[in-house]
Order: C-alpha cells, then structure tokens, then sequence
C-alpha cells in the first residue's frame, strides 16, 4: 500500500492511546500495554488500482508493524503469526493480566523463519462464522445442500445455537477438511477452522475455539474481496479464480448486509448508550460480521457508501472487559478508529 495511507492510519491508531484503555480484569485500571490490533484495509477507487495495507500492533510492537504485501495483494510477509492459547481450564491466558509471554508456548500459524518479528493472532470470536458461511456456500454449489435456516441468525444477530447447526451440517457433508484446504488453495493460509466437532462443537469447551481457529485481518480482507462481486479480480490469483458461484456468493453478501450488531468498528446498534461515538457506516452499507467475547473484539465486512468502496478487517483482544458499558462489545476506541478509517477510505476513493 502507499507509504502516506498506512502512514495516516499508523497515526490514527497511535493517536487513540489504546494502552490507555480501562480493563475491567484490572478494576478499571488502563490495560498498561498495547492491545493487540489486527488491522487491514483495501480500497477500490474507480477507475484507479485498488490500495491495501495491513498494521498490526501489540505489546511487542506497540509503534505498529506495516507488513509486507506484493503488488499482488498476496499474503503477508515480514511477519510470523502465532496461534493464540487457551490453558486446560479453557482461559485465554495470553491475555490475563499479567501475562508473561516469553513464558507461553506460542506455535506458528504457518511454517516460517523463527527469526521474524511475531504477532500472536488473537482468537477471532463470531467473525469465524465468516468461514463457516463459505463452508455452507460451497455446500450449495457443490448441490450438497440448500441453504439451511440457520444462516440467517448465524450471520445477522450471531447465534450461537446456529452456528453449531451450521457446523454439524459442514462434518455431515464431509466439508470442514475440504474448507481449510479451499483456504489454502486460495492463499488464505491462516483462515483455518479447526477442532470443531461432528456434533457441531466449535467453541472451547468442545476442543476448539481459541488455539484451533484461526483468522488474520489481511487474509480476512482477501476472502471477503473473493465474496465482493464489485471488487476487481484478486490480483494474487490465476485470473477467472472465483470461491463461490455468482448466486451463491450475491446470497452470503445479502445475508452481511442484513447484519444487526453494528457495535465494533460501526456503531449504530449503540446510539443512546453514554459515550456514544460514531463509526464506521451501519448495515447495510456495511456487509460484515462481528464477534465478542470477553478477551475479543472483531469486525470485517465490505463497504459500499456512496461512491466509497472497500474491505476492512480487524481483530483484538479488546472484549468486552474493555468496555464502557454492559451493552457495549468494546471499547469506544475502535468505532472510533472505524470512522477514522471511513474518512481515510473517502479521500482515497
């Protein structure tokens, strides 16, 4: 990406002082390092080449990282992700308070040079009901199922009861395999759905969930670009490569933009709370999915306001033990940097 974008939201960032952000795990004392912070973009001016960047920041990298993307969007380089942990009782320890990370046992998400600067990638939450989405669209394409009701309140409120639905249908119809591989094919190495379960099990308790599924902002961008009909072709790919066949694809988008938890990045679902802030714009100009936990924050969608049009993916460790308000998924920080991003995107459309 050019220098003076990445530059602008390296700053953008940086100017919201997120080590300074209230931790409930700590009484409301500042979280005192910097969160970890996922964050990629694409752009796609008319007329013009589409720009992407991809920053990421932590306790390691605290100034932010701008990682290294060719001239065909291909994945990053420069950096080794490693996979988040959950200890035998199921907690996310690499976020506790006081956490010592030269003591954890991180494992790389791909293999690579030990010598790279790390980032440890944080658990994505519900942003991997993402994956399991395209896992049911190369269902349908495949003529191995119709859409299954439990889309719908899979992707648009992020029901939990649906998912597992939608994960069982995936092992009956012997696709969970077949996904990651897809995954791979299409360079989008560190969007891996592992350890679910037969019974539709996904989540910590059942094996998986934080350590087993995976989701990097960047390769996030480049899925959601495959799902994104008004998008150029994916420069990084053999040219007529495509994820999901028209019809199927145009669903999925429907279903994003149908989308009802505009509470990360876009803010819509929390007008009223104190402290509100504007974000990026609400569903339906924004077509994404959330996820939440306590110890994650994640958001990733395709933009289409006006003549603006990109992808935007992010993802943290700011929980909802980082936010305001009960009704709140995050800190007011990162709709704010949502809108920060919006206005970013706007001057380069």
């Amino acid at each position: 990406m050019d220098s003076t974008p990445a530059r602008i939201l390296r700053s953008a960032v940086r100017d919201l002082d997120f080590a300074a952000t209230a931790d409930g795990l700590r009484a409301g004392a500042p979280v005192g390092v910097h969160p970890s912070i996922d964050l990629a973009v694409a752009v796609f001016p008319r007329g013009r080449p589409p720009v992407w960047a991809n920053l990421l920041f932590s306790r390691e990298h605290p100034d932010g990282v701008v990682a290294d993307i060719d001239a065909r969007a291909g994945a990053a380089r420069g950096l080794r992700f490693d996979a988040d942990l959950q200890d035998a009782k199921g907690d996310s320890i690499a976020w506790l308070p006081g956490a010592d990370w030269r003591q954890l046992p991180f494992q790389p998400l791909r293999p690579g040079d030990a010598r790279l600067p790390r980032f440890v990638a944080p658990y994505p939450a519900s942003l991997l009901k993402l994956m399991v989405a395209v896992g049911l669209g190369l269902a349908v394409d495949r003529g191995l199922s119709a859409w299954p009701a439990a889309l719908e309140p899979m992707i648009v409120v992020s029901d939990n009861d649906a998912t597992t639905e939608c994960v069982a249908l995936l092992h009956r119809l012997e696709l969970v395999d077949a996904l990651n591989r897809r995954f791979a094919e299409l360079d989008l190495a560190t969007l891996q759905l592992n350890g679910t379960r037969p019974d539709g099990g996904w989540r910590n308790a059942d094996g998986s969930g934080v350590g087993q599924i995976h989701m990097t902002a960047w390769d996030t961008v480049r899925l959601l670009w495959l799902l994104d009909a008004m998008a150029p072709p994916p420069p990084w790919l053999p040219p007529g490569t495509t994820l999901l066949k028209d019809g199927t694809r145009a669903h999925l988008h429907g279903v994003l933009r149908r989308q009802q938890l505009d509470h990360v990045l876009s803010s819509g679902s929390l007008r009223g709370v104190p402290g509100w802030v504007p974000g990026l714009p609400d569903a339906p100009a924004f077509a994404h999915k959330t996820g939440n936990t306590q110890n994650y924050a994640s958001d990733a969608g395709i933009v289409q306001a006006g003549d603006v049009h990109y992808i935007v993916a992010v993802l943290t460790n700011l929980g909802t033990r980082y936010a305001p308000d009960e009704r709140c998924a995050t800190t007011w920080r990162l709709p704010t940097l949502g809108a920060a991003v919006h206005r970013l995107m706007e001057t380069l459309s």
